[in-house]
């Protein structure tokens, strides 16, 4: 295994040809045409081209829309990169010459950028293939932001029909000066649980409540009550939130309707502390039917799932000692656990070691101009993921192809 400052030096060799307007066209082609999960036919059919013509053996339609590429070279390990390629219900509102031409549909988590990253990334070490030995697995994943493209594709025999890996590389564009990336050993991201609530209740007319058993009423009081549990029942060191996203109830302003949905999303770091959480919810949402007189049971289903992303944390070290090989030791630093979410940890074979990486992408002007000192206030205040105006800055297309370049030199043999 190549040291980090030999592996540095191949990265850089590796992509020292790379043109910056190639990248730029790509990303700029991608980020025109965004596609929903599982709706992502012409981002994998342009990833598995540029595969297929860099000399990837590749197949198609992996858990719907999934795209996988083999490249075996020698004897050696088996190294995975997997970048994602949904985009989200969002308008985009940038103002950018290569904004969005789909109607409310916009690449605002970066998932163009990370296409982009894996495709010059396969490319590159296709073609440099003479300076290491081993498979390299490229995956371009679908539907990331549903929680279902990475179980769709191990369903599909993702860990059957490929071969095994040694490590698996995954990283996420994210805000933050434009250049640093952040490396956390062991917990990086964070459990997610969707949570459908259903509230019962009696329907009427509004002029006569008395005959009615209101579930905009009970289900108001469930949001109210939610809002202790993290305050009261949950101790002062547990990173957890807990957000009432949707409340939908009634079709007329004179008419109690028979029943109120609310749509929640919990985000929790430790495995005890999500149950306990779970748990109240669940005792909440009963516990307030149950005081308006509903008249039957209350539903609360689980959704999409996340589980907690958590690097191993010797391989962590050891990419973030080669990644200051290729940055300067001042670019790479330690954010800390996240409070976001991401299912790359569900492709990962049980036992596989697994490091995942943000690459920070605010534009320096942007950065410069919010608000606020040090840069945890500076991040709540720049657009970052699922905002209309998230626009990573290009000078991050480069940087981001050779933090993963690199990384698989790393664990490929030379």
């Amino acid at each position: 295994m190549p040291t980090a400052a030999t592996a540095a030096s191949l990265a850089l060799d590796l992509t020292s040809g790379l043109k910056t307007r190639d990248l730029e066209e790509l990303y700029q082609d991608l980020h025109r045409h965004p596609e929903l999960s599982f709706q992502e036919h012409r981002t994998a059919g342009i990833l598995a081209e540029r595969l297929r013509s860099a000399g990837y053996a590749v197949t198609d339609g992996v858990g719907s829309t999934g795209v996988v590429g083999v490249l075996e070279n020698g004897e050696g390990p088996v190294v995975w990169l997997r970048g994602d390629m949904d985009a989200l219900p969002v308008t985009e509102t940038t103002g950018l010459a290569y904004a969005s031409t789909v109607d409310g549909v916009m690449h605002a988590c970066g998932h163009d950028m990370h296409v982009t990253w894996l495709a010059f990334a396969a490319e590159a070490l296709a073609a440099g293939r003479d300076a290491w030995s081993g498979t390299l697995v490229v995956i371009g994943q679908p539907a990331e932001e549903g929680g279902d493209g990475a179980r769709a594709m191990v369903s599909d025999g993702l860990h059957t029909r490929f071969p095994r890996p040694d490590a698996v590389f995954g990283q996420h564009v994210a805000p933050g000066p434009a250049g640093l990336v952040s490396h956390t050993p062991g917990l990086i991201m964070s459990a997610a649980d969707d949570l459908h609530v259903v509230v019962p209740g009696v329907g009427g007319h509004g002029s006569r409540p008395e005959a009615t058993v209101d579930p905009v009423v009970t289900a108001a009081y469930i949001v109210t009550r939610l809002q202790s549990v993290v305050s009261r029942e949950v101790a002062a060191s547990e990173a957890v939130v807990l957000t009432t996203g949707q409340f939908n109830a009634g079709q007329r302003p004179n008419i109690i309707p028979s029943e109120a949905r609310l749509g929640l999303n919990l985000r929790t770091q430790d495995a005890q502390v999500r149950e306990r959480v779970l748990s109240a919810v669940r005792r909440i949402v009963e516990g307030e039917c149950l005081a308006a007189g509903c008249p039957t049971e209350p539903e609360v289903n689980t959704g999409a799932s996340f589980p907690a992303t958590v690097n191993d944390a010797a391989l962590d070290a050891e990419i973030a000692a080669l990644h200051r090989e290729l940055f300067g030791a001042q670019s790479v630093f330690d954010f800390g656990p996240a409070m976001g979410s991401e299912d790359f940890s569900l492709l990962v074979p049980t036992g596989v070691p697994y490091d995942f990486w943000f690459v920070a992408s605010t534009p320096q002007a942007v950065w410069d101009a919010a608000p606020g000192e040090g840069l945890g206030a500076k991040i709540t205040a720049v657009p970052g993921n699922h905002s209309s105006l998230f626009a990573p800055d290009l000078s991050v297309l480069l940087p981001g192809v050779r933090t993963l370049v690199g990384a698989a030199l790393h664990r490929l043999g030379g």
